[in-house]
């Protein structure tokens, strides 16, 4: 089994937006996190465009599949997007990372990476409930990344 830090960083590329560099990875994710496989077989076989819509039905628009992890513990209050953020980019900060991307510090595919390269689990069992709440609600709507979410909870 891989290590933890390969897992994180696989279920971080598998929840972002699913682009031909995610479709380009899919043999290695599938070969370095065989706990993703229900996931990287299908994304292999569903016709990107297909893959593409799938991934906005789950997780565009509504809070309802919500990757913000904030979202989950803070709701759609103002501290989600002042208070939170900050506790967000002070953890990236004290391992001497910024966050720079296009997507908030509490986006989980970035909050996995991060985990992936620093080891540091703080961000993820801080907001364990609420992974499980997004895991639940994805297992519901029968959709695979819910077996993205079933081994990120698994380790934690």
């Amino acid at each position: 089994m891989p290590s933890d830090a390969v897992l994180y960083q696989a279920a971080a590329l598998c929840l972002t937006y699913p682009d031909d560099g995610l479709i380009t990875r899919l043999p290695l994710l599938r070969e370095a996190a065989p706990q993703l496989r229900a996931f990287t077989d299908h994304a292999a076989l569903t016709p990107p465009p297909d893959l593409a819509a799938h991934y906005l039905r789950v997780f565009g628009g509504e809070d309802r599949h919500s990757l913000y992890l904030s979202r989950w513990h803070e709701g759609g209050t103002r501290r989600r997007h002042g208070t939170s953020a900050v506790r967000f980019r002070d953890a990236y900060r004290r391992h001497g990372l910024e966050c720079s991307g296009r997507e908030p510090p509490d986006f989980l595919p970035a909050v996995l990476e991060f985990t992936a390269r620093t080891g540091d689990t703080g961000l993820l069992t801080e907001h364990r409930d609420g992974l499980e709440r997004l895991r639940v609600r994805l297992t519901a709507c029968g959709t695979p990344y819910a077996g993205v979410l079933d081994a990120v909870c698994a380790t934690l």
